[in-house]
Order: structure tokens, then C-alpha cells, then sequence
């Protein structure tokens, strides 16, 4: 079968591969028909840095855990993808929720659904995976599962981790759920969900449509203030298109260093979908008191700090960690239904399947690529 590989930076292939088979009752095996490229794949894209991380870590000045991704963390060859929609062609005998010509999100973590982590909604921290990470799109030091922009993936627990397109929906629209529109929605939802109508600070930046969906979510969920701060002038028309209150992000002004807040008052939930430590920090310097700051940026630098003091004292909460679509896919899904948040907005470009090697190596905030699904009898 064909699957897309990562060579290097700049560079990838389609290459001929085994096609994986069935190994347990519980599995699925499905044709992925619409991928997408995540924000974080822009690290080894575009860059070629895993010689520098490897090397920082053992000097002290990256996170040794950098090393867990490998010797050389995001070095290639490796099976490029971990954003899909799918269509299941076969399942195993124990398999009951999920059937034959169905179209489903796969989400980018491999997990049980079964065990005490899985059902605390750490989906991505399964006690089964044999590794810190398992999941799609890395290669080896995440188990080995693949890519999934490839013929054919198997999934070795279907009923827990296939989630059926909704009626209605396109799934080009949703091409993202397996991974970034989780990640977003994670940020602000609970949140907004607890604290009705809060106001919001999103910084943007190299989580590119992360950021923007968690301003569109914030703005869905009718939070009465989404400010999006960020430099990119492309992102920041977009965002305001998208119903949130665009400034544009100058890091030397005043007010950004001291950490002033641009809504006075400050807010109850801010994002930090920037990857750059003075924004991230600006992002807890504006809460409120009690607020809650997330972050999906990664960090790798061992000395990345925040100001905990003020923390401290104004009783702020900072959250960082992996995405975990397993658990949050049935209220992502019903809120895209509803109407109120539309993500393929997001989206900048829609490219032929075969022409993925390409497409996903154009700039823009989220790369979709697809083809027909084969149609099997539903």
C-alpha cells in the first residue's frame, strides 16, 4: 500500500509499505479519506533542529524528556499523519459499535477507553501504551502505528476510539477532530462551560489554527469578550472575521512587557497557542484573580519560566499537557453540529490526496487534504 513518509525537512514521499492486518477481536482497519497537517508537525517540516534538541538535553539546556521522542526527537524516516476522517472496511468479532462503510474521526492517541487513566479522560496517557506516547504519525518512539495519510490504518480498539461523522457534516469540515480542534476546544469549553459568558485572552502564534479555533469556540460558547492577540496580520483578519476582538501584537509595547491586560480586569481563561515564552507569560500576567491558563505550545527549553509569584498571589491555575480527543469528541462533534462553531473556516487550503507530499510543505494554518471514500454499503 502507499503511505506518505517523512524524510526530512522539506521533504516528503510517498513510499510502498506492508499493509497492516487485523490482530485482535477489538480492532478495526480503515481507509483515512481526508487528512490534515497538525500545528506541531510545523516543528519538523519546516525545521530541522533534532540533532539541537538531542544535544540540548544532555547539556541541561532542553528537557530531557525531549529524549523519550527518540535519540533524535522528529528525525526521519518516519510515517507522516495524525489528523484523519476515515471509512471502516473490516472489524474484528468483538467489535459492536463501529461497522463496516462507516465514517469516523480517528483520533491521533491510541487508548483502551478501559483503563483508570482512559476513564479519568487522559485518553492519551493510556496505561496500555508501551510508550510515554502512543499514537499515529511518529513512527517508533510512539509504538509504531503509522501514518494516517496512508491506505490503510489499523486501530486496535475500535469501539473506544472511532467516532462517527455526524450527519450532515462534511468531513473535510472536521478534518482537524482527530488532534487541533480537541486541543482548542480543551482550552476554553470547560471553562465557559463552569464560568458562563467569562472573558477569554487567546494568544496566537505557531499553534496556528488552534489558537484561531479557540477563538471561535470562546466566541460559539458566547464568551462576552474573545480578545486574539498575535503578530501575524493574515491570522489576526481571521480571527476577527471569526467574531473575536483582533490586536495586533507588538512585543515591545509597554503594556505587553509590564503584562498588562488589554481588557481591564483581566480574564477568567486565557490560551497560549504561541510558543514563545514572553507571550505565554503575558498570558498568566492577565488573568483575573482565579483565572485558568492553558497552554498547547511546546515548551523544550529546561528553562522556560513563569512568574509564580503572581500566581501565587492571585490564585491563577496553569494547565499544560496533550490533547485527549478520545474523551472530548462527543462534545466537540455536538458543538460543530450545532452550527455555532464552524472550523473549516480555519482552513486554507483543500489539496488532492495525491498531491499531499506537497501540499502539507505550503504555509498556511491548516492543510486538508482528500479523496473519495469508497462508498461500502452503510
Amino acid at each position: 500500500m502507499q503511505q506518505l513518509t517523512f524524510v526530512r525537512r522539506g521533504v516528503l514521499e510517498w513510499r510502498d509499505v506492508p499493509a497492516p492486518r487485523l490482530q485482535g477481536a477489538r480492532e478495526a482497519l480503515v481507509r483515512p479519506f481526508v487528512a490534515s497537517r497538525c500545528d506541531g508537525d510545523m516543528i519538523f517540516l519546516f525545521h530541522d533542529f533534532s540533532r539541537a534538541l538531542a544535544a540540548g538535553a544532555k547539556a541541561g539546556v532542553t528537557d530531557r524528556a525531549v529524549c523519550a521522542l527518540g535519540k533524535l526527537p522528529f528525525r526521519g524516516p518516519f510515517p507522516y499523519g495524525h489528523e484523519c476522517i476515515a471509512e471502516v472496511l473490516e472489524v474484528g468479532a468483538a467489535v459492536t459499535k463501529v461497522r463496516v462503510g462507516q465514517h469516523v474521526v480517528v483520533p491521533w492517541a491510541v487508548s483502551c477507553g478501559d483503563c483508570p487513566t482512559c476513564k479519568r479522560g487522559h485518553t492519551s496517557k493510556c496505561e496500555l501504551g508501551a510508550h510515554v506516547v502512543s499514537g499515529y504519525g511518529f513512527g517508533d518512539p510512539t509504538g509504531g502505528w503509522g501514518g494516517m495519510v496512508s491506505d490503510l490504518l489499523r486501530v486496535p480498539f475500535a469501539d473506544s476510539m472511532l467516532f462517527s461523522v455526524p450527519a450532515g457534516i462534511d468531513p473535510i469540515s472536521i478534518a482537524s477532530a482527530s488532534d487541533n480542534i480537541p486541543d482548542a476546544w480543551r482550552t476554553v469549553a470547560p471553562h465557559l462551560a463552569r464560568y458562563p459568558g467569562a472573558p477569554t485572552l487567546v494568544m496566537g502564534g505557531n499553534a496556528k489554527s488552534i489558537g484561531l479555533y479557540a477563538a471561535a469556540i470562546a466566541v460559539a460558547m458566547k464568551s462576552s469578550r474573545v480578545d486574539y492577540l498575535d503578530t501575524d496580520r493574515s491570522r489576526l483578519e481571521l480571527a476577527a472575521s471569526l467574531g473575536a476582538n483582533a490586536v495586533e501584537l507588538t512585543p515591545r509595547a509597554s503594556w505587553f512587557r509590564r503584562g498588562e491586560p488589554v481588557r481591564k480586569g483581566g480574564y477568567a481563561i486565557s490560551v497560549d497557542a504561541s510558543n514563545s515564552m514572553s507571550a505565554l507569560r503575558y498570558a498568566v500576567r492577565a488573568l483575573a484573580p482565579g483565572g485558568v491558563c492553558t497552554s498547547v505550545g511546546f515548551y523544550f527549553w529546561d528553562r522556560t519560566g513563569l512568574p509564580l509569584w503572581q500566581m501565587y498571589l492571585n490564585e491563577s491555575t496553569f494547565h499544560i499537557g496533550l490533547s485527549n480527543p478520545a474523551a472530548d469528541l462527543p462534545d466537540v462533534l455536538e458543538l460543530v453540529t450545532s452550527g455555532a462553531f464552524q472550523p473549516a473556516r480555519v482552513t486554507s487550503h483543500v489539496s488532492a490526496w495525491n498531491d499531499a507530499h506537497e501540499a502539507f510543505l505550503v504555509p498556511g494554518t491548516k492543510a486538508v487534504v482528500d479523496r473519495a471514500p469508497l462508498g461500502l454499503a452503510r
